[in-house]
């Protein structure tokens, strides 16, 4: 395989051969929504280890070289360029130097991990403090009472990484240890950045902000976690107050669009003082609604909620891609102080002036036109080679004249979205599939027919769905709340994509209901393909190969109609693609005929959207394939469950009106197909007996089967 370089991966590809021992990589603020004044990065160089899993119980005393955070061993940035195997375990190691002043002050510090792939168990000082499962979401430690405890300048940190990849249920997107076609290179290990911060002992922990953009109104729930050497939050709040209690201050800002400054990453925290403030909430006692214990015994949860601020009338702008206005805001909670911003901007499904459904932004219909985006680099894999390259994909799209992005099963860094909310980018957020080995002939190939054919699927069938694991189940159910509370927070995420295509999918309107109490401030489309379940906000196609099925009457249909995929088109560009084989539904010799291709895909759906239709490009059924099924005991090669395809190409009509093909299929010879009775029938030769032909009533689309016998009709 042909190794590929970004400009960006380049130059870092460079600095890694002079071996550049302080290699800065990814030094952004990792989490743009919340920052504080300081941070410290600790991307770049780290021991490695790669052990058999029965040596996986031992720390390793001999590490295999450096490798460089966090770019998984897969990837050639790494400097490793290894495939880690389900009977492997990936070790990491380096040293954390404490600030001792700040802990004899009672700070708290904090270990944050945006993303480890798949199960991530961490060790502090040789002793397993912590274990991960989910190689998607971020999760923190608190090394607070592992510093003091250490007599040390510095802890020993290493983290052991198990990645069973395709092989299990956990959830894994498209990678696969078997690449090829329209899956990526599996990866393993650290692939999101890996920070630490010093907080106060009562230290915000996350906020929620909800804005009400027809009144103007912005509500902030923030919480708070807090611990000392009594363990209670009383006495922690006594700590830092008088008899006034806790001070809570929030200040939201005109904006200056201080953040679209991408070389220098602090600038919002640089300006902040000089913002003009347009709205602030003060409070000199502490609000407690609730307290609680947290689910670590060592820390207490403290919840302000329903803090209400409005926005005057004439501050009040929304986000839109033309103009995504953020506000930014400043929490002021004791001794702890973060920045963040929000939008005021609304998604909506709402009627027309002709009654048919149609998706709204801020009221107003928006014909979304986006692309469904991957996030693979090849120097990278699922990690950007630099921040500057978000930038650069979601601009080169907004440049194309493209609006949207459908991220497709996989959660970036907040880095993405961060850009996607500032320069205009509406993001559609897929969950990330997970389930047992895919069965394709089920959930790709039988379901593309039965999509065309209007024959509706359950979601019941949990083995043929890959899903049949109840721990599985559990897992992606906890995942996808955890997805929607990451990233809520952001504007630009317009519609939360539960499943696609069937890809593990099960109990698809009890999970659409968790998602709905998880955020109602987004649509949901429920089943992105096909195994529509008759519920969320959307009725979603995706149209590769056969005429479009659409809605009967979309007026009376109570979802919006949505070509969420089509296309798949390929183009391979000389010296830029790490194959020789290009992977498509459709390949193209030159950009002209590519280009050509997708424009008449696209003004053939374009004409339909007045009546809220979608339009495919291929119109002949027979040009696509034809299935015949054989008994078990005459199946031939070629065939996937049970069924084996015919593809027609030259498609001719003769002067009596009959329909000509040639056939290609193992054992087939294609002859002449005649229309019989309104039907595209067929006569067609086969070398085993008593085959079933499936075909189409042209005018109707209903689905036909006829027994053939000694081989012909």
């Amino acid at each position: 395989m042909k190794q590929l370089y970004t400009s960006w991966g380049e130059k870092l590809k460079e600095e890694m051969k002079v071996g550049k021992e302080d290699l800065a990589v990814l030094t952004e603020y990792p989490r743009p929504s919340m920052m504080r004044d300081s941070y410290e990065n600790l991307n770049g160089w780290w021991d490695y280890a790669i052990t058999k899993q029965l040596d996986g119980e031992k720390i390793p005393d001999i590490y295999n070289g450096k490798i460089l955070v966090p770019y998984s061993p897969e990837a050639a940035l790494s400097g490793v360029e290894h495939q880690l195997q389900p009977d492997e375990y990936l070790w990491y190691h380096r040293e954390l130097v404490l600030d001792r002043k700040k802990l004899d002050q009672g700070m708290r510090l904090l270990l944050h991990f945006g993303a480890v792939d798949q199960t991530a168990y961490v060790y502090v000082d040789g002793k397993e403090v912590m274990t991960h499962v989910g190689g998607y979401l971020p999760f923190t430690l608190d090394l607070t009472p592992y510093a003091r405890e250490s007599r040390a300048d510095a802890l020993d940190l290493v983290v052991k990484v198990k990645d069973v990849s395709d092989t299990s249920y956990h959830a894994r997107g498209k990678q696969k240890l078997q690449r090829g076609g329209m899956y990526y290179t599996a990866q393993s290990g650290i692939w999101q950045t890996v920070w630490m911060e010093y907080v106060p002992a009562l230290a915000i922990a996350e906020v929620n902000v909800v804005a009400d953009s027809d009144h103007g109104k912005v509500c902030f729930t923030i919480l708070a976690q807090g611990k000392n050497e009594t363990n209670e939050l009383t006495d922690i709040c006594e700590n830092f107050t008088t008899n006034a209690g806790l001070p809570v201050t929030i200040r939201i800002f005109a904006s200056s669009h201080a953040r679209a400054n991408i070389e220098t990453p602090h600038a919002k925290i640089q300006e902040i003082s000089g913002k003009t403030v347009i709205a602030e909430y003060k409070d000199s006692t502490i609000i407690r609604k609730k307290v609680e214990s947290s689910d670590n015994p060592e820390n207490s949860n403290l919840y302000l909620e329903d803090i209400v601020l409005e926005i005057p009338e004439a501050d009040r702008k929304f986000w839109s891609v033309e103009t995504p206005y953020l506000y930014d805001y400043e929490i002021l909670l004791g001794e702890d102080v973060i920045y963040g911003y929000f939008a005021l901007r609304t998604f909506t499904k709402e009627k027309d002036k002709d009654g048919i459904w149609r998706i709204c932004l801020n009221h107003h219909p928006i014909f979304m036109e986006g692309v469904l985006d991957q996030g693979y680099w090849p120097d990278g894999l699922m990690t950007p080679p630099a921040d500057a390259a978000y930038i650069f994909d979601i601009m080169g799209m907004k440049e194309t004249g493209f609006h949207m992005i459908r991220k497709h099963i996989k959660i970036e860094p907040e880095r993405f979205y961060f850009h996607c909310d500032r320069l205009g980018m509406i993001v559609w957020q897929d969950m990330v599939n997970g389930g047992r080995s895919y069965k394709d002939w089920y959930v790709t190939y039988l379901a593309t027919v039965l999509s065309f054919l209007q024959i509706k699927s359950n979601d019941r069938h949990r083995k043929l769905l890959s899903r049949e694991d109840e721990a599985g189940q559990r897992e992606w159910q906890q995942e996808m709340l955890e997805t929607i509370a990451l990233l809520k927070k952001h504007p630009c995420i317009s519609t939360w994509v539960i499943f696609n295509e069937g890809w593990g999918q099960f109990s698809t309107k009890d999970m659409v209901t968790l998602a709905r109490r998880a955020d109602d401030s987004r649509l949901i489309d429920a089943a992105s393909g096909w195994y529509d379940q008759g519920c969320g906000d959307m009725n979603s196609f995706h149209n590769y190969f056969f005429p479009l099925v659409i809605p009967r009457d979309p007026k009376k249909n109570e979802r919006v109609a949505v070509l969420s995929e089509y296309g798949g088109y390929s183009y391979g560009i000389p010296e830029h693609t790490t194959t020789e084989a290009i992977y498509g539904y459709g390949t193209y010799k030159d950009t002209e005929s590519l280009k050509a291709a997708y424009e008449k895909r696209r003004q053939e759906a374009m004409r339909l959207i007045p009546q809220g239709r979608f339009q495919y490009a291929y119109r002949v059924f027979l040009q696509q394939f034809v299935f015949v099924r054989f008994a078990a005991s005459h199946r031939v090669g070629g065939t996937f469950g049970g069924f084996q395809t015919f593809c027609f190409e030259d498609v001719f009509v003769d002067k009596d009106g009959g329909i000509h093909a040639q056939c290609q299929g193992n054992g087939v010879a294609g002859t002449r197909i005649n229309p019989e009775n309104g039907f595209f029938g067929f006569h067609i030769k086969v070398r085993v007996k008593y085959p079933v032909v499936y075909f189409i009533d042209k005018n109707t689309h209903q689905f036909y089967t006829q027994h053939l016998k000694n081989g012909s009709k």
